[in-house]
């Protein structure tokens, strides 16, 4: 009986401190975006919204998505057109695509949540995550459009998309900017440290890493996760 209660209270616990809603929304060019929006327990005031790496899915933020509730934000993981089952978690909106798509076909997908969390998450400020791919896109989005993001978190980007791609639009960020990647990607992302006219952290990992924002599940969590709370406590408070 006693290991009974400690169960159902464990679930009531688990209930209490998130509620997660699977949302559904219509990219401009009429394509169904899947997408897990989850609030963390009491007031927030800030919501992420997590874009994932390629062949993946909002999976990938299982755990991440978690981690940062507990920390008092609000999450929205994305499952973008580019991509396929992570974390044993299916890509909806991949599946509902005919056809190949391409890294920047996933651009309308990333706007309708960016705007969705903008619009109707019940937060003041909006943060964004990307992971490979997608890190170098919420670089170019933020560049071309304020309202994008109040800050941006770029995990292992690249020039993913054709010759300088991102690099063209970085002067235009004007919101601060998180850069990290595994230890021996982090040449790849110093040209772009340099070009952005914002604020930003660089972020150098002592141990070995991994690629994407799974660097935050990866061996050297722990100090990804030290720089990043600290990257939005600065800028991106949870309250």
């Amino acid at each position: 009986m006693r290991r009974v209660l400690l169960s159902v209270c464990i679930v009531l616990m688990s209930c209490a401190f998130a509620t997660a809603e699977t949302i559904r929304l219509k990219a401009s060019d009429g394509v169904e975006v899947t997408a897990d929006f989850t609030t963390p327990e009491g007031r927030f005031s800030t919501v992420l919204v997590l874009y994932h790496m390629a062949g993946a899915s909002r999976g990938e933020y299982r755990d991440i998505a978690k981690a940062l509730n507990k920390l008092g934000y609000a999450t929205l993981a994305v499952d973008q057109r580019s991509g396929g089952p992570f974390n044993s978690v299916k890509n909806e909106t991949a599946a509902k695509v005919k056809g190949r798509q391409g890294f920047t076909d996933a651009i309308p997908d990333m706007l309708v949540a960016a705007q969705w969390a903008r619009q109707n998450s019940g937060a003041r400020r909006v943060g964004v995550i990307g992971s490979s791919y997608s890190a170098g896109l919420v670089l170019v989005l933020s560049s071309k459009d304020r309202n994008f993001a109040d800050a941006v978190m770029s995990f292992s980007p690249g020039e993913y998309y054709g010759t300088n791609y991102v690099s063209q639009t970085l002067s235009g960020i004007k919101v601060p900017v998180f850069l990290t990647a595994a230890r021996n990607e982090t040449e790849q992302w110093r040209p772009f440290a340099n070009n952005i006219g914002a604020p930003v952290t660089g972020f150098v990992p002592k141990g070995v890493g991994r690629h994407g924002a799974s660097a935050l599940v990866s061996r050297n969590r722990d100090e990804y996760w030290a720089a990043l709370r600290k990257f939005l406590d600065t800028h991106l408070p949870a309250k």
